[in-house]
């Protein structure tokens, strides 16, 4: 980590918020925030969801006006009228939900909004090959983003900041789409900026990456600022943790041991084509049993996501078949299978799971909206009645139900969407990345719905990228690599190390005997 310089006068300073306010309707954000991010430094913003962080880091980005306050960069004071103001001012923010056209290529994402005349397209694709190269985030600068997977596309977004050489750069959940090695070059890339003058504002909810990543923190809570400019070295991971709910937070226990039933989801050679018309993955053949969670470990872009769009029955496989409680469900739509008691919670909670243009009561609705009609209406008091049990139950935070889906903080979304998809008491839950950007407590609560559905007897599939989840709640753990299974672990015995051997074996099997 980089040593942080002793003085605190304005010129040590790249970012200075004092005192900053701004409500929306029925919810007030942010409430005398204060935050001072020196110079060459990587700075932690900490906080539960619905803190206030993302408020307050597109007030600095320029997305948002404060009601009041002053904002400083390197000791002027500025007021961003929009994000250009703030680019300009050497403000660049990677937000967490992705801001990119799907139509484009990644070099004409990078781009985009940066380029003042018409550039030749082979001349673009080699300068943002040769960032992408320099920073070790390496993607196809021709390929089409809708073919990238989210962690690529995480990546192009990281790329973007570094297009406009941005002298601050806000990093809201960075590392969600990363493996533990990725996080390490992550941290690796932000060390070298920061040592070249660059500030990081780093918002996380893995204390352990905060540990090993960053200089200082500031904690946020309710809104308010209860502890600022921490050293990281002095402070623990516990003090860290107490500070952002107000009480001790402890991680999900390793649940006990399982009695697997009979299987629920059987795989027998299933294979599929990605969205280039390329095999994802060929020949899967594995089973998930009542009572069990079955976890699916591997680096972003080896076939988890299309292996989840197969089962849900949004992409067709070309080989294999797929059976729900022993009954074919290999060309059976998505529809048929929910009614089986499919539940899908997808990586893209807003670009797939969810509608971002309807109300929040409208998405909660979307599995049982036949039930909330009379003929071609919906009835607006039945169907707001079971949104409003739906959020009491999972512990959705909203002011208005009526009001957009959009406007709900990412862990609020995702438990809107969780909450959606247990509500229909299903038989194989396919969860993937279900804890993407949650704070500690979402996090938790989160793993403890889906080792309740396992205990009473639900079939569950877990992909994620964060092995260390992986390892703590699943009670089998298969690693995909190259659209294949590369091993089959026991998480109660398997160290990390070996799962990483497998994440990234390059076509050498390796079983957990």
């Amino acid at each position: 980590m980089n040593q942080a310089p002793s003085s605190t006068n304005d010129s040590t300073l790249a970012v200075e918020l004092s005192d900053v306010w701004k409500s929306f309707p029925g919810v007030t954000a942010n409430a005398g925030v204060n935050l001072s991010v020196r110079t060459g430094t990587i700075h932690a913003l900490l906080g539960e969801n619905g803190a206030g962080k993302s408020t307050l880091m597109n007030i600095l980005a320029g997305v948002y006006r404060p009601d009041r306050g002053e904002l400083k960069i390197h000791g002027q004071s500025h007021h961003f009228r929009n994000p250009a103001d703030a680019l300009s001012a050497g403000i660049g923010m990677v937000h967490q939900e992705f801001r990119l056209i799907p139509s484009f290529s990644v070099a004409e994402n990078v781009v985009l909004g940066s380029a003042a005349t018409v550039l030749r397209t082979r001349q673009v694709e080699l300068q943002v090959s040769e960032l992408a190269e320099r920073f070790g985030l390496k993607v196809d600068p021709s390929q089409p983003l809708w073919q990238l997977s989210m962690g690529e596309r995480q990546k192009v977004e990281i790329l973007k900041i570094l297009w406009r050489n941005a002298q601050v750069l806000i990093l809201d959940e960075p590392t969600t789409v990363l493996t533990p090695s990725e996080v390490g070059e992550l941290g690796d890339i932000l060390t070298k900026m920061a040592n070249d003058g660059r500030s990081i504002i780093f918002i996380s909810h893995k204390l352990h990456e905060v540990s090993g990543i960053c200089d200082e923190a500031t904690v946020l809570r309710q809104g308010k600022t209860v502890a600022s400019a921490l050293p990281i070295e002095s402070t623990g991971q516990r003090e860290l943790a107490q500070l952002m709910v107000g009480t001790s937070a402890s991680s999900t226990d390793r649940p006990s041991p399982s009695t697997p039933g009979a299987p629920l989801l059987e795989l027998d050679g299933l294979s599929a084509l990605g969205d280039r018309g390329l095999e994802a993955f060929s020949n899967l053949t594995f089973q998930v049993n009542s009572g069990e969670i079955v976890g699916i470990a591997g680096v972003a872009g080896n076939g988890q996501r299309e292996l989840a769009d197969v089962i849900a029955g949004l992409r067709p496989s070309t080989t294999g078949s797929l059976l729900m409680d022993g009954a074919d469900i290999t060309t059976a739509s998505p529809q048929f299978r929910f009614k089986s008691g499919l539940a899908y919670i997808p990586e893209d909670r807003l670009g797939v799971g969810l509608a971002p243009r309807l109300s929040i009561t409208d998405n909660a609705i979307l599995r049982v909206y036949r039930q909330q009609r009379r003929g071609p209406f919906i009835l607006a008091e039945k169907a707001l009645s079971y949104c409003k049990d739906i959020v009491h139950r999972f512990g959705v935070r909203s002011a208005d139900l009526e009001g957009p889906i959009a406007a709900l903080s990412g862990g609020n979304l995702q438990r809107l969407l969780v909450g959606r998809e247990l509500d229909g008491e299903p038989s194989v839950v396919v969860a993937s990345q279900p804890t993407r950007g949650l704070d500690v407590q979402g996090v938790k609560a989160i793993q403890e719905l889906l080792i309740q559905q396992r205990d009473s007897g639900v079939a569950v599939i877990m992909i994620s990228e964060d092995l260390d989840e992986l390892l703590t709640i699943t009670d089998r753990l298969l690693v995909m690599e190259s659209g294949v299974i590369r091993g089959e672990f026991d998480p109660r015995t398997a160290s990390r190390d070996e799962v990483g051997m497998a994440m990234l074996s390059d076509g050498q099997a390796i079983t957990d005997t």
